[in-house]
């Protein structure tokens, strides 16, 4: 079996996980910062790279106790290194470039958009196994700064169909909520009170593009 360790730092969140053989979710452990930010309306950088400061390496030390791991268990550690905030960014490096030279291991840089297409191939156990999806496939990417649409036609073979012009889904929503004097995030908030709205009090035009 091949543990790897992944961490991750792109923006607001510390996340650390052990993901065994490239599919199953052994451990998955997340550090928010939602109560931190949520006076600014969003993510201020400065503290949210801070923080990762503080959390990371509770948060790498608990997901590997909930892996029931020790460090001779990993094949490797893999972290996030773009896109995303630099400084929030630069603590997840780091700290797993160190862990890589102290262990002997050998270090993965993994692309944040990636990323977020090959969940689609996690498990987790207790939810029992599923076929990994299969080519060719169309994969939406929805995150708090990317909204986009990619063509896989293999492992690592990517074509950028498109993507908003002018903002991200989540990025839009945090600042709709801002602008309704909604609370951080965006997107609970007014899910939460769109559920007291009336769908027909205004005609909304099409969204379309040719």
């Amino acid at each position: 079996m091949t543990n790897i360790l992944g961490i991750e730092t792109s923006c607001d969140e510390t996340a650390a996980a052990v993901v065994a053989d490239g599919r199953t979710i052994r451990s998955n452990v997340v550090a928010s910062q939602v109560d931190l930010h949520a006076q600014y309306g969003g993510v201020f950088p400065e503290m949210a790279s801070r923080q990762h400061i503080l959390s990371i390496m509770p948060v790498i030390k608990q997901a590997m106790d909930d892996a029931h791991l020790s460090w001779d268990d990993l094949a490797a550690i893999a972290v996030t290194y773009g896109p995303g905030l630099p400084g929030s960014l630069l603590v997840g490096v780091n700290t797993a470039k160190g862990l890589a030279y102290g262990r002997g291991l050998p270090l993965i840089g993994v692309n944040h958009i990636e990323a977020h297409v090959y969940t689609n191939w996690l498990e987790i156990p207790e939810a029992g196994q599923h076929p990994a999806p299969e080519f060719p496939l169309l994969c939406l990417v929805v995150s708090g700064g990317h909204t986009e649409l990619i063509l896989m036609r293999d492992y690592g073979q990517y074509e950028r169909l498109g993507g908003t012009i002018d903002d991200a889904a989540g990025e839009a929503f945090d600042k709709v909520g801002r602008l309704l004097g909604l609370p951080y995030p965006g997107g609970p908030a007014i899910e939460q009170a769109a559920k007291l709205g009336n769908p027909t009090a205004f005609k909304l035009p099409r969204a379309w593009l040719k």
